[in-house]
């Protein structure tokens, strides 16, 4: 996972939007989002070469997200597979913050990562660099492949024209529009990350359609103030094609449903 755009307490309708991509070798193999047999409260994607995920919900409203953070000096061949860290916490009840606490002392074992977890009370993030983790404020935020809310080129844009969609009307469609942004950044914006300036401007929008490599789906997730989800997944084929759009919605159990709207704006 690239990219996530989200808004949080932001919207009087909405406790929480999310739109993410994920970015992976198109030759990795990957389930598209489904319920797990093996964990049927959990919505999401599936690496089936680890058999994690980069980004899932559950059935209760807990919700978790990935990103890579890249820095090409510090790769290690042998660390163990990121998306483990997600779908360990969808199949567990363990509190958000006390799941952040519990993985920190491990977190240098993994590649470099950023973390979301969370559920109807709040969100959390949490970075490998530095072993910090930290309840996040209400607002528009962004993920990319630095810390959160570094302001890269497609950060800042994603966060601007999510937004704008919170005061022009929430829906699945303006927020897959979003992600499907394919504009490289100026050379002069791009960060340095050790895999040239080349490669970083094939990094740079928020979908990419490099040759090996490439954003294979775009999420959206929209958490309802009465407690509807709706989960919407858009596969993404090599070259930038769009592919078949997923769709699921589910309700919140009431007690789950009331909290995920605490703390909210009112309309």
């Amino acid at each position: 996972m690239c990219l996530i755009l989200f808004a949080l307490r932001a919207h009087p309708d909405y406790p929480l939007i999310i739109a993410a991509n994920r970015d992976e070798s198109y030759l990795r193999p990957t389930a598209a989002a489904a319920y797990w047999q093996d964990h049927p409260q959990v919505l999401a994607g599936r690496d089936l070469e680890a058999m994690g995920t980069w980004l899932g919900v559950t059935r209760s409203g807990r919700f978790a997200a990935l990103t890579n953070f890249r820095d090409a000096l510090e790769r290690k061949q042998d660390a163990p597979s990121r998306g483990s860290l997600v779908s360990d916490f969808l199949t567990t009840a363990i509190a958000p913050r006390d799941y952040l606490e519990q993985i920190a002392p491990a977190a240098g074992r993994y590649n470099g990562f950023n973390l979301l977890v969370g559920d109807a009370g709040g969100m959390h993030s949490f970075s490998s660099r530095g072993s910090v983790s930290k309840r996040l404020a209400a607002g528009v935020h962004g993920l990319s492949n630095h810390l959160l809310d570094t302001p890269w080129p497609k950060v800042a844009a994603g966060k601007e024209r999510l937004a704008n969609i919170l005061q022009s009307g929430v829906s699945v469609e303006p927020l897959l529009a979003l992600l499907d942004d394919r504009g490289e950044a100026a050379d002069d914006l791009l960060p340095d990350t050790g895999v040239g300036l080349a490669r970083e401007r094939v990094l740079s929008p928020a979908l990419i359609t490099a040759s090996e490599y490439g954003t294979r789906a775009s999420t959206v997730v929209l958490f309802h103030r009465d407690g509807a989800v709706e989960f919407a997944e858009r596969s993404v084929m090599p070259g930038g094609v769009h592919g078949k759009t997923l769709n699921y919605r589910f309700t919140l159990p009431a007690a789950n449903a009331s909290s995920a709207h605490a703390g909210c704006p009112l309309p």
